[in-house]
């Protein structure tokens, strides 16, 4: 796989819950990141002392986060109301050449800043809160 831009990784929002996926606005930098518990299950009888891991068990999660200039469009306006309403709408995440993850993710922050000297910004970051899909890149 080439380099890939930066800019080219993508946070998508369902803003109407009909699979109309649009750019969450202003975003300079985005991160996924996957995780998977694990269920230990070694006991005096595991070979050589070597820690035995549970196959296909413990809890899997994502998570995103992303920061950007506040732009003030509907894609901001969405992502705030989301946060106050608590709701748990799709996302989808674009990671060039890799593939596309999709599923419900409720967001957990968002903070905004800014310098007397420079642009408004913000921060967001969510947590997946069901089952995700991934489907390749072609």
């Amino acid at each position: 796989m080439a380099a890939q831009k930066g800019k080219d990784l993508l946070l998508k929002i369902d803003m109407t819950g009909s699979g109309g996926f649009e750019t969450v606005a202003g975003l300079r930098a985005t991160r996924i990141s996957f995780n998977a518990e694990t269920v230990d299950i070694t006991n005096m009888q595991s070979t050589g002392g070597w820690r035995e891991l549970l196959a296909g068990s413990g809890v899997r999660s994502a998570s995103i986060s992303g920061s950007g200039v506040f732009r003030d469009e509907d894609t901001d306006e969405k992502a705030r109301q989301i946060f106050f309403d608590g709701t748990i709408p799709v996302f989808q995440v674009i990671i060039p050449d890799f593939g596309t993850v999709e599923g419900p993710f409720q967001i957990t922050a968002i903070e905004y800043s800014g310098a007397h000297d420079g642009e408004a910004v913000y921060e967001l970051a969510l947590a997946s809160a069901g089952e995700l899909a991934f489907v390749p890149a072609e």
